[in-house]
């Protein structure tokens, strides 16, 4: 008989009320110490969803100060699904994608270690379109794969909106490089726009003078100076290296600068963003040496960036990248897998016709 039972039901038997308080209490706190072990939410499969519920539901309210594996508002919905019959999971999901898809998302989270938003943009380049987030995400977790981090931009909507593709945001970035002079910063500018995510980074130089700004802007100018929608608005922070010639230079060419308020960072977010995004996946990856080292990696880079890589607010597509062609019967031959920047990203795309 002893073997039936779990010596905390024997403990729990023979406890006084005072004793069964200090048990429970014990728990809860050993059970806080589990669960912050845990990252993420804790998703349950069918039958263990309706052993909570048989226990729970004994509980009463009492379950709110005991419950951690999820809210009480989802137990309590747990509870009404099962009053009104409804299924508390379906752990295959909606109508289940042909083998050759499903192949290929498992094949981009291993090949890139992409997350969800990431693996679609993947996707929508090839022409596959009928697929959601949630499918992906089903499919990974049944493969037992965790993708990587979502990237969100900001919210600042409207005023983009307003000013389309004529909107753009420049800041300035630094990257260590090893010189004969020992390590130093190089310093670029990055210009981005504010609707196509577009982006056109500076060379660099360890001596960022009001004279390689200006020189800089030029070249910006020069680039941007064939374009149907060319450059209205630029925006930028206070920083002292926006001088007073780089504001004249817009100027001189028919362009308006806005200088955004002190301490609002969310206001020069996107290129902010961008910056970071070079930095971390590609400027960490490398030792560099020297100016023409930097510039070579940072042009490779970001022409991925403009023509290859996906992005949210492009509809998962890159910034300069026109829409394909739906996909009406998936071929996995037809697909093949690009190296860039001497093979640091993999790109999953349609071979040429």
């Amino acid at each position: 008989m002893s073997k039936i039972f779990h010596p905390l039901l024997a403990l729990i038997a023979s406890g006084t009320d005072s004793e069964l308080a200090k048990y429970v209490e014990f728990l809860k706190e050993e059970n806080k110490i589990l669960r912050s072990r845990i990252p993420g939410p804790i998703h349950t499969k069918p039958e263990e969803r309706q052993r909570l519920l048989k226990l729970g539901k004994a509980l009463g309210r009492a379950i709110e100060a005991l419950i951690t594996i999820v809210t009480a508002s989802t137990f309590y919905r747990w509870v009404r699904d099962e009053g009104e019959g409804k299924k508390t999971a379906n752990p295959k999901g909606g109508q289940r994608k042909p083998r050759e898809v499903r192949e290929l998302v498992i094949e981009i989270a291993k090949t890139t270690g992409f997350g969800y938003t990431r693996i679609i943009g993947e996707l929508r380049k090839i022409g596959i379109k009928k697929i959601s987030r949630q499918t992906i995400r089903n499919i990974l977790k049944e493969e037992g794969i965790q993708p990587g981090p979502e990237r969100k931009s900001d919210n600042w909507e409207n005023f983009v909106k307003r000013h389309g593709e004529t909107l753009w945001a420049v800041d300035f970035f630094s990257v260590k490089s090893v010189t004969l002079r020992g390590i130093c910063n190089l310093y670029l500018m990055a210009f981005l726009n504010m609707k196509t995510r577009e982006v056109i980074v500076s060379a660099s130089t360890d001596h960022p003078n009001s004279a390689w700004v200006k020189q800089q802007t030029e070249v910006f100018i020069e680039k941007t100076a064939s374009r149907t929608e060319k450059p209205d608005i630029i925006m930028h922070d206070r920083d002292t290296k926006f001088t007073k010639e780089f504001v004249e230079t817009l100027t001189s060419k028919g362009m308006r600068t806005n200088a955004l308020p002190v301490a609002s960072p969310n206001l020069n977010g996107r290129v902010e963003r961008f910056i970071g995004t070079i930095k971390h996946e590609c400027l960490s990856k490398f030792i560099t040496f020297g100016q023409q080292h930097v510039d070579h990696i940072v042009g490779e880079w970001s022409a991925y960036y403009n023509t290859v890589r996906s992005h949210m607010e492009r509809d998962h597509l890159p910034p300069k990248h026109t829409v394909p062609d739906e996909v009406l019967k998936f071929n996995r031959d037809q697909i093949t897998v690009k190296s860039y920047v001497g093979g640091l990203v993999n790109s999953f795309e349609r071979k040429a016709a």
